[in-house]
């Protein structure tokens, strides 16, 4: 069994298992024509069930094989032009090199001494990433999982500078349409149930300052003690983008912890041509971004900016085996002292690998054009009689909604879009998303592919289109 180690004995070995499965992989991406297969739970549980996993294969080629029946072959392809569903990203060849290589070095970023130059790469891009954004001299932070583990130590951190032990008197401003996470973050801090305040969004979807202004003037009069205020960069169902400069202000006016959760919307710090609607990100406490959703990379590659280095102290444990109180002195840096991992993968060199590449102007160009096409899109269907589009994007998400012109009853429209998803999906011919607006079911696209084109958006709406027909058809055939 040492054979499977990884090590200077088998680095042939190791050589030729994994060109073998990247050829695989490649010949896979080569040859997907749609980004889904529609095979169903119910098809694929039995196959996985039956592997009997206490009688290995012992060959590799066998095992990709069996790999091809399970997973490759029905695996929904973010590549595709025609995958416009969820925040899923394709990924530059830069960043999955990246990802190779710090798989099979395997360097842990907690402590110095698991990973030395790492350690250095990780805090070079955090630097660089608080320059973008302009937090100023004193800015730190460290990568995450996630935009959601990003949120809760930005809260972790909110909450501790409020300098309170009374929980149950803290308060979150959050607009109705931000992140779940952020109401999930509270209960995990230990809140109070109704710690998160929803301050209403406008037209545009995008927080009321006026509404967040009478928020926290309540919540003085009534001897509450406000936290935060989230602003959103980039909303998950809309891609909206609040008035940061705004509620800065307002931040500023009632002392509370401004974090801005830039998840979606960190795309605009490498943009060309759009930059300027991220303005006022610099006057944040904190700053979630998540590289794998507009920096193409692979997941996990987000981050967590703080103005001050001074907060992430309050995330910071010593321990004698791992990052003792002397490492300190001694100048030694040790990641684990500003994260609420201890063991992370090296998952800052795939952006490494991508700016080393490509270079931000590059990274900018594509998220533009994903910004462009969604533009565009914005325009074929506001003048399609067929559907109703929500908003004018901000960044690269369309909400809409099939309305024929036949049905007059909202819930009937309401099951005709359902089933115009479900279908389409099972079709694998596209797949789209979906959310609710005002208590209708609306779909949604969500664009961060730059190889989609406004014929895969026509193409899409028709599909759309011709299977709520069929629902209707149907529908109304079941009812005489």
């Amino acid at each position: 069994m040492r054979s499977h180690l990884l090590n200077g004995l088998t680095a042939e070995h190791y050589r030729r298992s994994v060109t073998e499965g990247v050829e695989r992989v490649a010949a896979k991406l080569a040859t997907t024509d749609r980004p889904f297969t529609g095979v169903t739970v119910d098809d694929l549980a039995p196959r996985i069930d039956a592997i009997d996993l206490d009688r290995p294969l012992g060959d590799t080629g066998a095992v990709l094989d069996e790999l091809e029946d399970v997973y490759l072959r029905d695996a929904v392809y973010f590549h595709h032009p025609r995958y416009l569903a969820h925040l899923n990203c394709p990924v530059v060849i830069p960043a999955v090199l990246g990802e190779a290589v710090l798989c099979a070095v395997n360097s842990s970023l907690d402590t110095w001494d698991q990973s030395a130059g790492g350690t250095l790469i990780e805090r070079r891009l955090i630097d660089w990433t608080a320059e973008r954004i302009g937090l100023g001299p004193a800015a730190d932070g460290v990568f995450t999982s996630g935009g959601s583990q990003s949120n809760l130590q930005a809260l972790l951190l909110a909450r501790e500078e409020t300098k309170t032990d009374d929980l149950a008197r803290l308060r979150i401003f959050a607009s109705d349409v931000s992140h779940f996470s952020v109401k999930k973050s509270a209960k995990l801090l230990g809140l109070a149930p109704d710690a998160v305040v929803s301050v209403p969004v406008d037209h545009d979807k995008r927080m009321q300052t006026v509404a967040l202004a009478h928020e926290l003037e309540r919540c003085a009069k009534e001897g509450l003690v406000p936290m935060a205020v989230v602003a959103t960069a980039g909303t998950t169902d809309f891609g909206s983008i609040d008035p940061l400069p705004e509620i800065a202000e307002l931040c500023a006016q009632y002392d509370v912890w401004m974090h801005v959760d830039a998840a979606y919307g960190c795309g605009l710090l490498a943009s060309l041509k759009y930059r300027d609607r991220v303005d006022g990100i610099e006057r944040a406490d904190s700053v979630t971004v998540d590289y794998h959703k507009s920096f193409f990379q692979p997941v996990s590659s987000s981050a967590l900016l703080v103005r001050d280095t001074a907060a992430l102290r309050h995330a910071t444990y010593h321990a004698e085996y791992l990052n003792p109180r002397r490492m300190v002195q001694e100048r030694i840096p040790n990641q684990v002292d500003k994260s609420l991992q201890t063991t992370r993968r090296f998952d800052a060199l795939k952006l490494w690998m991508t700016l080393r590449t490509m270079g931000a102007d590059g990274i900018g160009q594509l998220f533009d054009e994903v910004c462009d096409l969604a533009r565009e899109g914005w325009k074929q269907l506001a003048a399609d009689p067929r559907y109703e589009v929500v908003v004018e994007p901000s960044l690269s998400t369309l909400v809409f909604r099939y309305v024929p012109a036949a049905v007059t009853d909202p819930a009937e429209t309401d099951r005709a879009n359902l089933y115009a998803r479900k279908a389409l999906f099972a079709s694998g011919d596209a797949v789209v998303a979906g959310t609710k607006v005002a208590g209708r079911h609306y779909l949604k696209f969500t664009l961060l592919n730059p190889e989609t084109t406004t014929a895969d958006i026509a193409a899409v709406l028709d599909l759309i289109a011709g299977h709520a027909e069929q629902y209707l058809g149907e529908s109304l055939d079941r009812a005489s």
